[in-house]
């Protein structure tokens, strides 16, 4: 006996589909051409990423050897977006079922709305050549080279460590931007060259006065702006800084508004009253700034800007005792915090010195449970994610 099924109009075709996960969509490519042209078109991306759930997965990178030998010419770039649920359960297992890896020459810059932002970079004795492409973790589609941006060592402190990075989403304008912080060194200016996906060239947005950035290379995304650790005071010129001989009045935060291309500073919490021994680390925990630090190098402590640009808004959420474990000389920060749960009772931290991942019960101030890293795995960080359709171009 056959049924008859009646064929649902499209608008509830669409209803229904926007509420299904990345991956069972990824599914029906093969069964419709007419559902797959409706699952790419701009508003249905739109309204999906809308009704996508939030704080689910979390994008972690970090550096891999790829094999025993242990060497910087055996080194990739690693990139796996993870559940959060999963990574909870089983780390280790969980970054290997979605690792992507790349070649040592590139950095993950951000990630925003599903997409990622990998910058890639060619060396020769005279220039450094820059370019980005943007990935989509969940539908696997890569996008093709951006333009390429060429620094000459004559014009520009042109080697990575030098430059700025950041990748973000302009909501009023519905685009995203890719933005690079450069030291020119005839004018000792910064300039900020900016990027929009879909453009074919960088433009030149903002030049101010020159002010040393900390070590750390990629700006953190939170409310509209990219963010980085910064001095206000040039200290020792615009080419280093003696760590030792900052005070606490000269560490602030630079934010960079993509919407306006304007810049402005924010300041530290107002309990820290001391320089750390060892620079803090700026990230994103639950969309808010993360502040990362050593005390005395006894103790990790996180503070979390609960309301974006409030400085009254930093709380302290953890202070914990290294115990026997304390950081070596020389080393970054012991933990770096990968996400704190919804309710925030928990906190995922990476031991680095360790080479462990640390299951912290902050309602009740004690470890959970620790895993042992993946095979020579090192500096591993994190960016907010969601799976989404978003085309990365």
């Amino acid at each position: 006996m056959l049924f008859y099924v009646p064929e649902l109009p499209q608008e509830l075709i669409l209803e229904i589909l926007s509420w299904l996960p990345v991956k069972d969509l990824m599914r029906f490519r093969s069964l419709s051409k007419t559902w797959t042209t409706l699952m790419f078109h701009h508003a249905f991306v739109k309204l999906h990423l809308q009704r996508s759930s939030k704080n689910k997965h979390v994008l972690l990178s970090f550096y891999q050897h790829d094999n025993a030998v242990g060497n910087w010419n055996n080194v990739s770039v690693a990139a796996a977006p993870c559940s959060i649920h999963g990574l909870l359960e089983n780390p280790t297992s969980t970054i290997n079922n979605c690792i992507r890896r790349f070649s040592k020459t590139n950095i993950v810059i951000g990630a925003c709305n599903g997409l990622v932002c990998i910058c890639s970079y060619f060396k020769t004795d005279d220039y450094i050549k820059y370019w980005v492409r943007f990935w989509n973790p969940a539908t696997r589609i890569m996008s093709e080279d951006s333009p390429y941006i060429v620094l000459f060592a004559s014009d520009y402190e042109n080697e990575p460590y030098y430059l700025k990075f950041g990748f973000g989403f302009d909501d009023s304008s519905g685009i995203y931007k890719v933005v690079m912080i450069l030291l020119d060194v005839q004018s000792y200016k910064r300039e900020t060259r900016v990027l929009t996906l879909g453009h074919s060239s960088w433009k030149k947005t903002l030049t101010c006065s020159v002010f040393p950035l900390p070590y750390q290379v990629v700006g953190q995304l939170v409310s509209g702006t990219v963010n980085w650790l910064a001095l206000s005071s040039i200290g020792d010129g615009p080419y280093g800084y003696q760590w030792d001989s900052v005070t606490i009045d000269e560490l602030v935060i630079f934010s960079h508004d993509l919407k306006n291309d304007t810049h402005r500073y924010l300041l530290m919490p107002h309990g820290l009253l001391e320089v750390p021994p060892r620079e803090p680390y700026l990230g994103v925990l639950k969309g808010c700034l993360c502040l990362s630090l050593d005390y005395k190098d006894t103790h990790f402590v996180v503070w979390l800007m609960r309301e974006f640009g409030i400085e009254k808004s930093w709380t302290q959420i953890l202070n914990v005792s290294y115990g026997h474990h304390q950081p070596r000389y020389g080393f970054p920060l012991k933990f770096m915090p990968l996400f704190m749960s919804e309710n925030e009772d928990i906190l995922l931290l990476a031991d680095e010195v360790g080479s462990q991942f640390v299951v912290y019960n902050l309602r009740d101030d004690r470890i959970d449970h620790i895993h042992g890293f993946n095979v020579r795995s090192y500096s591993y960080f994190s960016y907010d994610y969601i799976q989404s359709l978003t085309l990365p171009y």
